[in-house]
């Protein structure tokens, strides 16, 4: 059994108030204990920020909570249940290798849980030995980290120990389990599990923890429920807005894998796109490509709708007043989107102001990307600095040539000077990004040689994408060809 002890110097602060939600909602035990746990990374600053002692994290006891061999004071473990769509089928799934150890109030008077990945057997395992591998675990370290820097609303990956024991996949590899903060866990899958087996009143439990919990600001005469709805409409247009202006390719946009706290979620085959292409997939799994870069909006529309009908039997007593209220608030999501991806679009171009035709301007240039196979962040990068010598094929072409005179055309209709253009394109096209071969060989070498120094200086890069520092351009070259398309796995 897992023992329980107090180890307050380290700064825990725990509540729980998930555990006092309905049973149906969850599952009470404890993380399974592993042999020899080792850190291997900690997040220093997300520790400092959630009031956390680092030097405590990485004492012995520290490591244990980290690795879920102790409980620390006020932890109440729990298991989350949940169900989902899968590639478009329903399925019961829940945390079947996660536990919440409880919610950080931090200094700020924050609320934000905390969550071992790979800690073990669950009642929601299924098939499955509730452990992680360290490679999946770092990759999600890296990528979440990089989300965080890019200013994009992320899960976040405080530590990574291994367990000193091995975890079986296509071959034997080190286990892992990782350490992860969130806004919340709640996730649209959440809203389906309950509607499918709870009450009514259960489902509104749900619902009220959710508002009070995320959107706490709703007016005592509103429809709560549709406050909810639309509220949710509204950080998942702004969350998959900032996805594709960065080139962010998901790979699994389960409705388990969207949360309602407008966070990005389970890092699994995700990776960002070189070469601009819509129709871009790396995940191994998605052989039709539903979740390719140039669907996710209407995957995310999709997945929304399965969340307004799990909200029906709240929105009205009438369900025809229901749906109508449910489907008028789903139908804004497409305009919400476009008009937060337009805004990110004109602002990498430098425009400030709204002109009819920008959108035109826009859709002319990643068209000439596209047909071209330019690099989307290093064509963005190149004319921030107006250094077009950087991609000759694209820069080099007559219809470029006419695109950049009409583009310099429209930065002259504006009141601010080109400079200001400039300054503002540099604060939102990254540098660099987490290529596909760099996070490769920062796996590489930690998990086949146990060298974690090419990870931690690839995190160091990462950290500030909008610094345009010199260190940093050897992190935007591209990787050499390759005959095989590059294919990422869930790792699970």
């Amino acid at each position: 059994m897992t023992e329980k002890k107090a180890i307050i110097e380290t700064g825990w602060n725990l509540d729980n108030s998930y555990a006092r939600l309905p049973k149906l909602f969850f599952s009470s035990l404890n993380p399974t204990p592993v042999c020899s746990p080792k850190l291997i990374i900690l997040n220093y600053p997300l520790a400092t920020s959630l009031g956390l002692n680092v030097q405590a994290l990485q004492s012995k006891d520290g490591v244990a909570v980290l690795a879920g061999n102790q409980i620390p004071e006020g932890a109440l473990p729990l298991a989350q249940a949940y169900a989902g769509h899968q590639f478009g089928h329903f399925t019961v799934l829940g945390d079947g290798r996660a536990l919440l150890l409880g919610e950080q109030i931090t200094p700020q008077g924050e609320r934000v849980d905390i969550q071992l990945k790979g800690s073990g057997k669950t009642p929601y395992s299924r098939r499955g030995d509730g452990r992680a591998t360290l490679g999946p675990m770092l990759r999600e370290y890296i990528i979440s980290e990089a989300m965080h820097a890019l200013g994009i609303a992320t899960t976040r990956s405080l530590a990574v120990v291994t367990t000193g024991e091995s975890v079986i996949r296509e071959t034997e590899q080190p286990g892992a389990i990782l350490t992860r903060m969130a806004a919340s866990h709640l996730r649209v899958g959440t809203f389906q599990y309950v509607s499918k087996w709870g009450t009514v009143e259960d489902l509104r439990a749900l619902a009220d923890y959710t508002l009070q919990r995320h959107f706490p600001d709703v007016d005592a005469d509103d429809n709560h429920y549709l406050f909810l709805l639309q509220e949710v409409i509204k950080r998942q247009s702004v969350l998959i807005a900032k996805w594709q202006l960065v080139g962010f390719i998901h790979g699994v946009m389960n409705t388990d894998n969207m949360a309602l706290s407008g966070e990005t979620i389970d890092y699994g085959p995700c990776a960002f796109m070189d070469a601009y292409d819509p129709a871009t997939v790396f995940s191994s799994i998605d052989i039709h490509g539903r979740y390719a870069y140039g669907n996710q909006p209407h995957i995310a529309a999709w997945n929304l709708a399965r969340f307004a009908e799990t909200l029906l039997p709240l929105l009205h007593v009438k369900r025809e007043q229901a749906v109508k209220l449910a489907q008028d608030a789903i139908s804004d999501f497409t305009e919400l989107y476009h008009c937060n991806w337009l805004t990110g679009m004109r602002a990498k171009l430098g425009i400030f102001n709204e002109e009819q035709q920008d959108e035109s301007l826009i859709e002319a240039l990643l068209s000439m990307m596209q047909k071209y196979g330019a690099d989307y962040t290093n064509t963005f990068r190149a004319l921030t600095f107006d250094k077009r010598e950087e991609d000759t094929v694209l820069f080099g072409t007559t219809e470029f040539a006419q695109w950049h005179e009409l583009w310099q055309a429209r930065l002259g209709r504006q009141q601010e000077p080109k400079s200001s253009s400039y300054q503002l394109m540099q604060n939102c096209n990254p540098a660099l990004i987490p290529r596909n071969h760099r996070v490769e060989e920062a796996l590489d070498a930690a998990v086949k040689h146990g060298d974690y120094s090419v990870m931690e200086g690839f995190l160091d890069v990462l950290s500030s994408p909008y610094a345009h520092s010199p260190e940093q351009a050897d992190y935007a070259t591209l990787p050499p060809p390759s005959t095989r398309p590059y294919r990422t796995f869930c790792g699970t």
